[in-house]
């Protein structure tokens, strides 16, 4: 017995010395690795973002210019100071909001409209949702090329088939009265796919229980609409109207492309007003400090959003 008591423990020490330690635990071994393969991508962001902004955010407080090698000299605050008194920062930043205000409500609209036809049972609602897609694939800057074609007073189709019917050609981007409207119709044309994907994620989540029981209580479609599904769509809604508020904020491909600010300023937002600062009137001490101060806009517009947000999850 002795013997065979001795092969067991035998077998028994083999068995536990065979096995591989850890120390630390699964978790932390886990978590080690996890740093080691993300160490390269965040070295490569530290360097490509942090770096920018930390000497952006130097730069802000020096009247840096690119005539000139170096910060230049220290100004403090005047930068930022001179933005305020700027008449034309005001002005950029009230075309940035009316843009903004204006994009965003209508794509919401518009997007969550498609998105609840969409989530009906309709024959052809695949075909229909992959061609109203497509927009949203097209970079921002072929989107303003064609556009800009389409809309040309004399070449465009625009004002061919305003012409066929009888009506007048319009300077859609030439003129004041109308730029500041078509770049807004061009935006919405490409960014209500997004509002169409986001909310349609939505929907098709919300669970069929609440319904059968209003369908059963004899509520209405309005009632439906507006006591249920609007309610456990909050979450899905601010997200979305989040992320396309931030991105209206710094739009500039399009403006760049399509009316570069004008005529006049009528169409100047912050972002292209920005770029101007910096790379047309060499001022980057001045553009740093507007950088910041979109940035300063930005970020407790998007605190605001994500405490709504998670107040309703919750």
């Amino acid at each position: 017995m002795s013997e065979d008591g001795g092969k067991a423990g035998n077998r028994i020490g083999d068995g536990d010395f065979s096995r591989p330690r850890r120390f630390g635990g699964a978790k932390t071994q886990s978590r080690i690795e996890a740093v080691q393969f993300m160490s390269l991508s965040l070295i490569i962001l530290a360097v490509c973002i942090a770096g920018p902004m930390l000497y952006s955010f130097v730069a802000s407080f020096f009247s840096a210019n690119l005539r000139n090698p170096g910060l230049g000299e220290f100004v403090g605050l005047d930068n930022y100071v001179n933005s305020f008194k700027s008449p034309y920062f005001r002005a950029s930043m009230g075309v940035t909001a009316l843009f903004t205000v204006l994009v965003v409500v209508l794509e919401f609209i518009v997007g969550f409209a498609i998105a609840l036809l969409l989530n009906r049972k309709v024959r052809g609602k695949n075909i229909f949702f992959s061609i109203i897609i497509i927009p949203m694939l097209i970079s921002p800057i072929a989107v303003g090329l064609t556009w800009r074609l389409l809309l040309h007073p004399k070449l465009g189709i625009v004002n061919y088939a305003l012409g066929l019917l009888g009506l007048p050609a319009r300077a859609w981007l030439g003129s004041a009265k109308y730029a500041l409207g078509t770049v807004i119709f061009v935006d919405i044309w490409q960014q209500v796919p997004y509002m169409v994907l986001v909310l349609m994620a939505g929907l098709v989540s919300l669970p069929s229980e609440p319904y059968e029981a209003a369908s059963i209580d004899g509520a209405s479609r309005w009632q439906t609409f507006f006591r249920l599904t609007l309610p456990m769509m909050l979450p899905n809604i601010l997200v979305a109207l989040l992320l396309r508020t931030i991105n209206a904020l710094k739009t500039y491909d399009l403006i760049y492309v399509l009316t570069k600010g004008g005529p006049g300023t009528s169409t100047e937002m912050i972002s292209y007003h920005i770029y101007k600062r910096a790379f047309t009137y060499l001022d980057i001490g001045s553009a740093s400090a507007m950088s910041y101060l979109l940035m300063a806009i930005v970020m407790p517009l998007s605190y605001v959003f994500f405490k709504l947000s998670k107040n309703k999850m919750n």
